[in-house]
């Protein structure tokens, strides 16, 4: 696939801070509880922590239990590009930006009673909130 924003390394070294390189741009994972969006209830849009692409929206996140942000669906299915991915001795589907290719997360096929039956887990520093101004807090 090819991304609309390309960086050399150095770009998202330099634009990025150390723990957001670390998920973005080499696949890491946040420690689960931690992130600071995993308990954002508010109307409003998740967009690329990397490039700012629109990917989630507040509507589709639900409380997974599992300790990271959760959505049920993205934005439009092109937002995001599935890879399978064979570490840690296991398969999984990962989740990139598919605008600049930027590593957010997994998604798994046991999104119980929602919609769509998957479950994006996202990593909170992959992502950006953008409120929206407009809508009353849920």
């Amino acid at each position: 696939m090819s991304h609309r924003v390309t960086k050399t390394d150095a770009e998202w070294r330099a634009e990025l801070d150390p723990q957001q390189y670390a998920v973005l741009r080499e696949a890491a994972t946040e420690r689960a509880w931690t992130g600071e969006l995993l308990d954002e209830h508010r109307a409003g849009l998740y967009t690329c922590g990397a490039c700012g692409a629109e990917l989630f929206r507040s509507g589709t996140k639900f409380d997974s239990g599992c300790g990271w942000p959760s959505f049920y669906e993205s934005v439009r299915p092109e937002a995001v590009q599935l890879i399978e991915d064979t570490s840690l001795g296991m398969t999984r589907t990962e989740v990139r930006c598919a605008n600049c290719g930027s590593h957010l997360g997994h998604v798994f096929p046991d999104g119980f009673g929602t919609p769509t039956g998957d479950r994006y887990c996202m990593n909170s520093i992959a992502l950006s909130f953008q409120p929206d101004e407009s809508a009353t807090e849920a």
